[in-house]
């Protein structure tokens, strides 16, 4: 086939980056164990491996398989998703630099902030980042990034991607991406104007809760090779069967997210319907305040949905009822969890500007029969 006709997302997971093996013709990259390579002479390294902190090639082929999903030119695949975002923000700041950061981050990345860079001298800003007003006021002339999460974990809130672009490029500011809820099949945000998408691969990208691993993808060929360059000197990159797990989940990653999105759709109808829920928080729905947003720059809405209960107290007991909807952290995988993001994944923001309401229920919706995922949180709402 044509090298130069594009083809399509589906097609892309299975092969991108993953060409037969030429020595045995194997139709999956060989999971590559080894740590060093022989060199033919000083200096003569065979397709550029010497030692795999450098360059392994598993990884090689994850890292561009997520480059061509995300319609990027450089593809770097780390140890988790924190390790990736440590190894951007090590990138692109120095102390006295600022960055603005969504009013309601996942609690890890908050955490990042507030406990580690803040004490190196890297400042930052929550900002709703529905309120274009408001980013253009928190930029400030050392301002290096506009940190977006859409949707956001665990609120669910919607950022316009082509809109916050525009004010970075007004302001100088490189815009951040954090692409996990949505995952490359539902969302490209550099196809909208970002510079760098983040992922922990851990979540819909690996989609079996068996890998932990992150990742960066960018539009800009030479912040790749600075990207590159950092992986490298601080070394927290995936293992050789941690990218094999990761590429074998994107190769079904299309069809598990159309499952996903799904099922998601009916839990959320039904959320809204039982009288014991508030409040559900889920982009599909159309008096969801980023609805329009969505529609505009999603392929469909995703596969989590939160909700809030009359008190913490009925938040915790939904949690603690259902059989099917595993009470566990993380997310995306195939199976279903429920969790209580004040006490469980977001625990490290209470008492902050970024604190979760102490009644929310976060689920991350798998792809079990849609109608038993209902029964048990019927079951588990009394």
């Amino acid at each position: 086939m044509d090298k130069d006709v594009q083809q399509g997302f589906e097609t892309l997971a299975i092969h991108a980056g993953q060409e037969p093996d030429p020595t045995t013709g194997a139709v999956v990259p060989p999971i590559y164990q080894v740590s060093t390579y022989k060199q033919d002479g000083v200096g003569g390294l065979r397709g550029g491996y010497e030692y795999s902190r450098s360059a392994n090639p598993t990884r090689t082929a994850l890292e561009e398989c997520l480059a061509a999903l995300e319609g990027g030119v450089r593809g770097l695949a780390f140890a988790s998703g924190l390790a990736a975002e440590d190894a951007l923000l090590r990138t692109l700041c120095v102390p006295g630099d600022h960055i603005i950061v969504p009013n309601d981050a996942y609690g890890g990345t908050y955490r990042l902030f507030a406990k580690v860079y803040e004490r190196w001298g890297v400042a930052y800003d929550p900002v709703p980042l529905g309120d274009l007003d408001a980013v253009r006021a928190a930029v400030r002339p050392d301002t290096k990034a506009i940190w977006v999460e859409t949707p956001t974990n665990p609120l669910l809130g919607v950022a316009d991607i082509e809109a916050l672009a525009a004010v970075a490029r007004d302001t100088g500011a490189l815009l951040v991406v954090d692409n996990t809820f949505a995952s490359p099949y539902l969302q490209r945000p550099l196809d909208l104007g970002a510079h760098v998408v983040v992922h922990s691969t851990t979540k819909y990208l690996g989609g079996h809760s068996d890998v932990v691993g992150g990742a960066l993808v960018t539009s800009d060929a030479e912040l790749g090779e600075r990207l590159a360059f950092h992986q490298n000197a601080m070394g927290a990159v995936a293992g050789p069967f941690d990218a094999w797990l990761t590429l074998r989940g994107i190769k079904t990653l299309g069809v598990r997210m159309d499952r996903h999105c799904a099922n998601a759709v009916a839990v959320a109808d039904m959320l809204t319907r039982h009288p014991a829920v508030r409040t559900v928080l889920y982009p599909g729905l159309p008096d969801h305040p980023g609805h329009e947003v969505a529609v505009k720059q999603m392929r469909a809405f995703g596969g989590m949905v939160s909700f809030r209960m009359a008190s913490e107290e009925a938040a915790v007991r939904v949690c603690e009822r259902t059989e099917l909807f595993t009470l566990g952290e993380s997310l995306g995988g195939v199976e279903s969890l429920i969790e209580h993001p004040g006490r469980m994944t977001h625990a490290s923001a209470a008492g902050s500007p970024l604190e979760v309401p102490a009644d929310l229920v976060r689920l991350s919706v798998g792809i079990e029969n849609v109608e038993d995922l209902l029964a048990d949180l019927r079951s588990a709402l009394g």
